[in-house]
């Protein structure tokens, strides 16, 4: 059997799934973090998840040349609609997405979170928005990770059920603040050299856009500076 080795950002999505879990991983990109996680023993099932034929076959065709289609199932589905009831899905992965699609995915099919214990979710953008979807809908994050790989940063969030989840309405009390929305609670108590990193990139980015945005364009300009400051805030 051919041993899947994962990229960085994918071994890291990986290190968080739960030994012994029932994974989902929704848009799985030829199946390898579900086939990684086999060979190295950490599962023994996975439902590979994907909404277009092309990658759903690629999936499908890896899967039977590694052998592993008795304990991975790869569907062609959109979203959550991958999963059903007997599967017993306790873990389930989205990564590789905008974080309003993510939010979109889970949202879209909220019922079926109901017996999950762990949400792992790697957003490459939009961060925020998926951080306030997981705090209205009643999941706490428990872990994050921040990382860079070829130039461009990643963030993980792992959220898990509480007793506050929610199936059928928003909740209004958000447990979140506006800072740990945007940098993430976990990864702003570590402040690790990568998350310092990313912030100040994006603090310079935001100084070049003022250097060349017109007197004029106040609100803009309010809004900018705004942003910055909360940026120069924890990067003290």
């Amino acid at each position: 059997m051919n041993e899947i080795r994962l990229s960085q950002r994918l071994q890291s999505v990986a290190d968080f799934v739960s030994k012994g879990a029932r994974v989902a991983d929704i848009g799985s990109d030829h199946a390898y973090l579900p086939a990684y996680l086999v060979q190295e023993g950490t599962i023994d099932f996975a439902v590979a998840g994907e909404v277009v034929e092309g990658p759903f076959n690629i999936a499908k065709n890896h899967i039977n040349d590694i052998n592993l289609h008795n304990k991975i199932d790869v569907r062609l589905a959109n979203g959550l609609a991958a999963i059903e009831k007997d599967d017993q899905i306790d873990n389930i992965v989205i990564a590789g997405m905008g974080g309003i699609l993510i939010s979109e995915i889970l949202g879209a099919d909220i019922k079926k979170l109901k017996q999950v214990k762990r949400l792992i979710l790697q957003p490459n953008n939009h961060e925020d928005t998926l951080r306030q979807w997981l705090d209205n809908q009643g999941f706490k994050i428990v872990d994050e990770k921040i990382l860079l790989e070829a130039g461009k940063f990643y963030e993980i969030i792992v959220a898990e059920s509480t007793d506050c989840f929610t199936e059928n309405s928003v909740s209004t009390d958000g447990r979140l603040s506006v800072k740990e929305l945007i940098f993430g609670p976990k990864l702003l108590l570590e402040k690790s050299d990568i998350f310092c990193k990313k912030w100040e990139k994006e603090r310079d980015t935001l100084n070049k856009i003022l250097k060349r945005l017109p007197e004029e364009q106040v609100i803009k300009r309010v809004e900018l500076q705004e942003q910055k400051q909360k940026i120069e805030e924890i990067l003290k």
